[in-house]
């Protein structure tokens, strides 16, 4: 995972915005996000979550044969974020595409990895939630810019002998919904008044129907979970713990009364982090992880919901497929190496094609010298 280093507290929005830390937290549970600065975007976030699951997967980037970039702000509409993440990692070998799905992203994202290896057409996929919402909030809105937060995680899967792994998947959608949960782009303006427009939101900027989004979150957390729950054949007793998207403490909540199970099964820090869509099922995942919530053979069930409306759940049997492997000598040194070969290679490549552009551009002019000095020295003649 990685987030950025500035805090923005409940305090601090006071003085943004009409609320209180009091008002915030009851009503969501969040009490601080992480602010993106000035030289942090979603691909600089994403880049550092990825290195880092490659060095807890005890990878290279040339083994890595797919990139899935889950993200709702991206760099660029194109080039994609993960074709600029797989540049930087230096994946020369990998396909590299962005996914849209809101903050179900990263369940959706997982599950075409997942797939992708099970057909055989790849072995290996780097799947990143990356996120920077605070670009897209209103700041005077203050039901949405007290939820989101920046950040991003990462993880790592591989085809394996080993079984367990991403045992069950149920993605939904719902477009009617559309209109409750959105960021509409420069070119939603032509359809507005058409059937798949945004009811004249801004483009840019989020909007939000909160009532209708949390009703629509505590309805369908538990539907998809059992859901997913019995396509993988196993009971929600099985499960040791819940990673859900943190939007809201009080949807978590909600979700622990319609299963019938105790809050504490669900991981939550959407305390310390707020909503940070995509990403907050991958950072939700890091930190259970460092609080040794996640053991191998563990039962896991991964729950998102958002924008579409969208929603997905997954049940995934932890293991740790290093343990199989052999140990590789100087491997973090190695990656550094590689990373920095393919900042060089990307620099290199640059000024290639900058140097090739301004020939290009250099000869035309030389040949109109040329004949004009020609054409004076008829004169002269």
């Amino acid at each position: 995972m990685a987030v950025p280093e500035t805090v923005l507290t409940n305090r601090d929005l006071e003085a943004i915005v009409e609320t209180s830390d009091e008002w915030i937290s009851t009503r969501t549970g969040i009490k601080e996000r992480r602010i993106a600065g000035e030289r942090e975007s979603t691909a600089s976030l994403g880049l550092k979550a990825a290195r880092k699951a490659l060095g807890v997967a005890n990878m290279f980037p040339t083994e890595i044969d797919l990139i899935i970039v889950a993200t709702s702000t991206p760099e660029n509409i194109f080039p994609s974020t993960a074709s600029l993440i797989q540049n930087s990692l230096g994946a020369t070998r990998a396909g590299a595409f962005d996914l849209s799905a809101a903050c179900s992203g990263f369940v959706y994202a997982v599950e075409m990895a997942t797939q992708s290896i099970k057909a055989g057409g790849i072995r290996s996929a780097l799947v990143i939630g990356a996120e920077t919402m605070t670009r897209v909030l209103d700041w005077q809105d203050r039901s949405t810019c007290i939820l989101f937060g920046d950040g991003a995680g990462a993880v790592v899967l591989k085809a394996s002998d080993i079984e367990g792994g991403v045992l069950s998947a149920v993605l939904r959608s719902d477009g009617s919904g559309g209109d409750l949960l959105c960021i509409p782009t420069v070119g939603s303006g032509d359809l507005r008044n058409s059937e798949f427009g945004m009811n004249g939101h801004a483009p840019g900027k989020m909007y939000m129907n909160g009532s209708e989004v949390f009703k629509f979150a505590t309805r369908v957390i538990g539907e998809s979970i059992n859901q997913a729950l019995d396509k993988a054949g196993i009971d929600i007793e099985d499960v040791s713990l819940i990673v859900p998207h943190q939007a809201n403490l009080r949807i978590i909540q909600a979700a622990a009364r319609s299963l019938k199970v105790e809050p504490e099964l669900f991981m939550s820090n959407v305390e310390r982090y707020g909503n940070t869509s995509a990403a907050s099922i991958p950072i939700a995942l890091c930190e259970a992880i460092a609080q040794d919530r996640v053991k191998p053979g563990d039962y896991l069930a991964f729950v998102g919901f958002g924008g579409g409306l969208t929603w997905a759940a997954m049940v995934v049997q932890w293991v740790d497929t290093r343990k199989a492997e052999s140990i590789r000598v100087l491997a973090p040194q190695r990656r550094q190496v590689s990373y920095f070969l393919a900042s060089l290679r990307a620099n290199v490549l640059k000024a290639t094609r900058t140097l090739s552009d301004l020939t290009r551009r250099i000869r035309p002019r030389r040949g109109r010298m040329l004949r004009l000095r020609d054409k004076v020295n008829q004169l002269d003649q």
